[in-house]
């Protein structure tokens, strides 16, 4: 067989081969007991990776456990999941972690992130400031995600935009973590925010959904 001929044989290989989906890290942020955890869980196609550790008496006086009294376990490292969204996309999700002591571990988690879901509880929604600041400031595209707890959705996303004094343009979406399908929807305008702002970079128009 003549080196041509070989080489002839392996383009057609390559040509032949399906090609490797795209794979996007997203963050999964926001305040101590949002629903950061559920999120990933109830989403991810893949047993999820989790650091809980149980609540002590330590965190006393420390973690505000204010209307958040039923938890016992607290994300110390990160948590991470696997989503396909389509047969060219596959999303990686980190969850990070809440607790204001942990909150160094976001610089290195946020390496490689293309966009963030910041979750919001209604009840605190102060708790998930530090998380918008932290990705206003890196300029990470982020949507908003407000976990209904109890599937209770007290506020309109527009009440809750201006609450959180997010620009207009800022996308703010009610959702369930718990639900695999509404959290999926969440990630899926993540990525078509992620496709209109590079987009617009380049130059080029697309619509709602083009990634899918």
């Amino acid at each position: 067989m003549s080196g041509s001929d070989s080489a002839d044989r392996a383009g057609a290989g390559t040509r032949g081969a399906a090609a490797a989906p795209d794979a996007v890290k997203i963050l999964i942020a926001g305040g101590f007991g949002v629903g950061k955890t559920t999120m990933v869980g109830s989403t991810s196609e893949i047993v999820p990776l989790r650091t809980e550790e149980p609540l002590t008496m330590a965190g006393l006086g420390v973690d505000d456990l204010d209307g958040i009294e039923e938890k016992h376990a607290t994300t110390v490292a990160l948590d991470f999941g696997r989503i396909t969204i389509s047969d060219d996309l596959v999303l990686y999700l980190f969850g990070t972690p809440g607790q204001q002591r942990f909150w160094f571990m976001w610089n290195d988690l946020a390496i490689g992130a293309l966009g963030a879901v910041v979750l919001i509880d209604v009840r605190r929604p102060e708790s998930s400031f530090a998380a918008i600041d932290f990705f206003e400031r890196r300029r990470i595209p982020f949507v908003v995600g407000v976990n209904g707890f109890h599937g209770e959705h007290p506020y309109a996303p527009e009440e809750i935009r201006d609450a959180l004094a997010l620009p207009e343009d800022a996308q703010v979406l009610l959702c369930d973590a718990r639900d695999r399908d509404s959290c999926r929807e969440v990630l899926i305008a993540l990525i078509d925010r992620l496709i209109a702002l590079s987009a617009r970079v380049n130059g080029t128009a697309v619509g709602p959904g083009a990634a899918f």
